[in-house]
């Protein structure tokens, strides 16, 4: 099932850029994009090279990683925007865009994640963001395709398929 949760695409928010300017989701329209809260001190954080592997072996048919960092659990992403870019670049090889920090859930919820947050995954979960590393899979046509759980690996089989499937279809 797709659904597009609000009657506008998730790509149509401005968001700031990692290390300044504008992301502009927008430039993503036509592209299949899995959108991730991330941060660097988590028990999570070694999925940035699964993350960057998956985003090397569909970038040239039109898809893309983008990366959230978020610090809104128990505080893991502490560092600021050089901070974070360093780490991701030194330590994972992260060539995938990222985003300014932003806020994922909440009173200051950052309006992409308030579009996000409403389509459920295959578990049946929507809502808040559980944790770092929750994926979303935005179709080429921006409609939100798939929400996958924080612990999911991004090279599983079920990621894998969705974003095949996003490219093909």
């Amino acid at each position: 099932m797709t659904t597009d949760i609000t009657g506008d695409s998730p790509l149509t928010v401005e968001i700031g850029a990692l290390q300044g300017g504008s992301a502009k989701l927008g430039q993503y329209a036509g592209q299949a994009v899995l959108i991730v809260n991330v941060a660097s001190k988590c028990g999570l954080t070694p999925q940035y090279a699964g993350l960057e592997r998956l985003h090397e072996r569909f970038a040239e048919r039109g898809f893309t990683v983008l990366g959230v960092p978020c610090n809104q659990f128990l505080g893991q992403e502490p560092g600021s925007a050089e901070e974070i870019a360093e780490f991701c670049s030194a330590t994972y090889g992260v060539t995938f865009p990222m985003t300014e920090k932003v806020e994922v859930n909440g009173a200051d919820r950052h309006p992409l994640y308030e579009r996000l947050a409403g389509f459920a995954d295959a578990g049946g979960h929507s809502g808040d963001i559980r944790w770092n590393f929750e994926k979303f899979l935005v179709g080429r046509d921006g409609r939100v395709l798939a929400r996958f759980a924080p612990q999911t690996d991004p090279e599983a089989p079920e990621v894998v398929a969705a974003v095949e499937a996003a490219l093909t279809g």
